[in-house]
Formats: structure tokens, sequence, C-alpha cells
């Protein structure tokens, strides 16, 4: 079919089911009725002589031919979000949405925080902050950039080092003073843990637990290190957490500190074509920003939350 012809209100419905995967919930996003969505859907397939969705249970699968119109109509939005930008090149206020997706612990313990500061930085934008205990699909435009505890292997992405981070062995204060003393590695067979449900951690990198203290009983596993962090505040046991989230209770404490010392590294990564978007670039370079000014809280050293006005 001639271009020309091509309706593009249809196509920008188009990608909201594709990237909503169900038609209902992209008629709620776009403010429509479900059949007119529906209704709109057949109209461009079958101006485009092709099914781009199997319409399942579970809601709106992509077929090939519908995958390889996404690629087109991404590569189309991108466009006019850019020409958009450039045209309004005069103005210095940056505008739009940005979604940023983050593990769970730096999300909710230090990309939350600091967030705040950067909306009033840039009031015209809108941020969205996705926690998930899982890697972000960026080729499935899950998010605009996010940090990841591997690094990204998806083609078209820009990728780069973050920040390095470290990991030790907590207890609460109230669970030293009544348990017995932990002097070395061997100690922690008599000791009970918080840990990852095994089965269902995400990277290989948050596997440390049984190469700390194998034997060990774990009491109580969980798909989140929120919920291990607040059951070790609560004195009940050990579990290893990230620096920057123990710092944050004054009630915890580092145990056999220089033999059980993790370094791990969060990488940041963006779709290439987002990653030139203006305010993708902001968000970007802020996070860089705020990472270096808080070097030491990441690495467990000594040193203040240092905010970045």
């Amino acid at each position: 079919m001639p271009a020309e012809q091509i309706n593009w209100d249809n196509l920008r419905l188009f990608l909201s089911v594709a990237r909503a995967q169900s038609a209902q919930e992209a008629a709620r996003r776009l403010g429509l009725d479900h059949s007119t969505v529906t209704r709109r859907l057949h109209r461009l397939e079958k101006e485009l002589g092709a099914q781009l969705f199997e319409r399942t249970p579970a809601g709106h699968v992509l077929t090939t031919a519908g995958h390889r119109l996404l690629e087109h109509v991404e590569r189309m939005e991108s466009s006019m979000v850019l020409v958009g930008e450039d045209i309004g090149g005069d103005s210095h206020t940056l505008t739009g949405h940005v979604r940023l997706g983050a593990t769970e612990g730096f999300g909710s313990f230090f990309l939350a925080p600091h967030l705040s500061h950067f909306c009033e930085r840039h009031p015209a934008i809108q941020v969205e902050l996705l926690i998930v205990p899982r890697f972000i699909n960026l080729s499935q435009r899950e998010a605009d950039l996010a940090v990841n505890v591997e690094r990204p292997q998806g083609n078209g992405q820009v990728c780069s080092r973050l920040t390095d981070y470290r990991l030790r062995l907590y207890a609460s204060r109230r669970y030293l003073d009544s348990h017995p003393p932990i002097l070395q590695t061997r100690d922690l067979g008599a000791h009970r843990f918080f840990g990852y449900v095994e089965e269902l951690v995400f990277s290989p990198a948050l596997r440390y637990l049984a190469a700390i203290a194998p034997d060990a009983p774990t009491p109580l596993r969980s798909t989140s290190v929120v919920a291990q962090y607040h059951a070790v505040r609560e004195g009940r046991g050990l579990a290893v957490l990230p620096c920057f989230m123990a710092a944050q209770s004054e009630e915890l404490m580092p145990v056999l500190a220089h033999e059980i010392d993790l370094l791990r590294t969060f990488w940041i990564a963006a779709p290439g074509d987002r990653r030139e978007l203006a305010r993708v670039r902001a968000l970007w370079d802020y996070l860089r920003e705020v990472v270096a000014c808080n070097r030491p809280l990441l690495l467990g050293e000594p040193g203040a939350w240092r905010s970045v006005q």
C-alpha cells in the first residue's frame, strides 16, 4: 500500500497495543473505547494485507508481520521526537516523560531520593521509575533507559559502566548481642540467614550466599532484597546487603567485613535511538553525576549521603 494511504493515527494505536500487549489496556491509555481500538486495528490489518496480532487469552501477541511493522513505527516515532526537539531547540526547557528501569534495592534506596532532585531541576520532565526484581527489556521498550547488574547484550543499545558497588554481610545490633559471637567464617554455620529464592534469582551476580555459608539455615527466602533488608533489621538473622542500603539503618552492623567483601557493577543502558533524546540524555548524565558524588557510600567507605541539586 502507498505510504500516503496509511492512516498514521492507526499506526500510533498499533504501537500502543504492541507495548501494552492488550487492546483493552491500550484503549485505557489512549482514552478510547475498546471497540474503537479493535475496529481500527482490523482496519489497519486490512489496509496492510497482513495479520499483526494473534489474539490470545493472555492478550495481543505480535505476529512476524507485526514485529516487522513495530520496528518501522518505532523508528518513525523516534524520528518525530527528534524533529520536535530540533525544531524546538531554541527553548532550554526539557519536556516529556522518561521511564527508568532499575533493580529493586538500587531503585528504592538510591535512585528514588535522587530523582526527586532531578525532577526539581527539570520540572517539565515526568520520570517513571520502574522497579522490578529482574532485567528490564529495553528491546521491548519497557523503559527508555535502565540500570542493571549485568552488562546488557542486546543489539542497538548504548551501554556504559555506571558504578561499582560493594555488598557485605549484615546483622542487627540486637542479633549480635543475643547470639554466639561470629569471629570467623566457620562460625556462620550456627546462624540463620535470609536470602534469595534460589531458582528465581535473575542473575548469577546475586548468587553469593551459597559461597559464604552453604550449610547455614535459611528460614526466609525472598525475591526481594528490600524484604531481606527489613527481615535483618528485625534482629532474627543475617543477610548479604548492598552497603548503600545497610548504611541507611543505624541498627545494622557489618559482620566479618574483611573476609566477606563482594564487589559488583551497575550498568546503564538505553536503546540507541532513545539515548539521543535530550530528556533521556539529561537523566543519563544526572545519574552519572550522582553516583560519582556518592562513590564512598556505594563502596561501603566512610562518607555521607550527597544529593545533587
